[in-house]
């Protein structure tokens, strides 16, 4: 029964920044159900330990190093998981992120139009290209950030980015459903590199965060928290779940 809701024997997905943090999680997560993961991004050597990983522990796994705002590398990272494993059935938007914090009149556009770049552009090419080369029944997922709808001061080009990925989830499931399904995670504090930079952490910081966010879970997030929702997403668990933007945040 567990086999016939979570299993993914089969499948083929692809996961973007799957090198480290969130991205690792999901990969590794949605390789223990059986998928075959191809695991992207910029830094080769990440995410080659990645897969590796996976393949030790008996699962399938291939590296595809991706810059994924050049929609070349985007091409040529779906053709990857089409050459390797012979179909395309999942695709989780997790690349992102902004390091930087700063009022929004002080911003550089350069910042401003790199993030949207990243954290949004990236995802509308990335879904695009990929229901372009999935049959029916195939899934997305983006990955998004409570900043969409929370105001973080210093935070507001990524919030918007985020607000952006949000409605692109909305919009995608209505023009892709019922062929493909698309829904969108909204992760809390979950202490990733590119979090901690942004928010200026150490990891002596960490037990004051929790305390002072009190979250009725008791604790923050990690990455297998967060692989553990997109496997739901990307299982039969979850046949009727399409448009969707959860907050998986411990109860913040």
């Amino acid at each position: 029964m567990l086999d016939e809701l979570f299993g993914l024997k089969g499948e083929v997905a692809v996961v973007t920044g799957a090198g480290r943090g969130i991205g690792e999680g999901i990969a590794k997560v949605l390789a223990g159900a059986g998928a075959a993961v191809v695991c992207a991004a910029r830094r080769t050597d990440e995410i080659d330990r990645v897969a590796a990983e996976i393949v030790e522990a008996g699962g399938r796994a291939i590296a595809v190093t991706t810059d994924v705002t050049d929609p070349a590398a985007l091409e040529r990272l779906a053709r990857a998981a089409i050459d390797g494993f012979g179909r395309l059935d999942i695709w989780v938007n997790n690349a992102g992120g902004s390091p930087l914090q700063m009022p929004l009149t002080q911003l550089p556009r350069s910042e401003w139009d790199a993030t949207l770049a990243l954290n949004l552009t990236a995802i509308w090419e990335s879904s695009r290209i990929a229901a372009g080369l999935m049959e029916d029944g195939g899934r997305i997922v983006n990955i998004s950030s409570l900043a969409a709808e929370t105001v973080i001061p210093g935070s507001g080009h990524y919030g918007a980015a985020k607000a952006g990925v949000n409605m692109l989830t909305r919009v995608f499931a209505q023009e892709l459903g019922p062929r493909i399904r698309v829904n969108c995670i909204m992760p809390g504090a979950v202490p990733t590199e590119i979090m901690m930079k942004a928010m200026k952490l150490t990891d002596a910081d960490l037990p004051r965060l929790e305390k002072m966010l009190r979250l009725p879970a008791g604790r923050l997030g990690t990455p297998r928290d967060l692989g553990a929702t997109t496997l739901y997403l990307c299982s039969r668990a979850s046949e009727w779940v399409t448009g969707q933007c959860l907050r998986i945040s411990g109860g913040g």
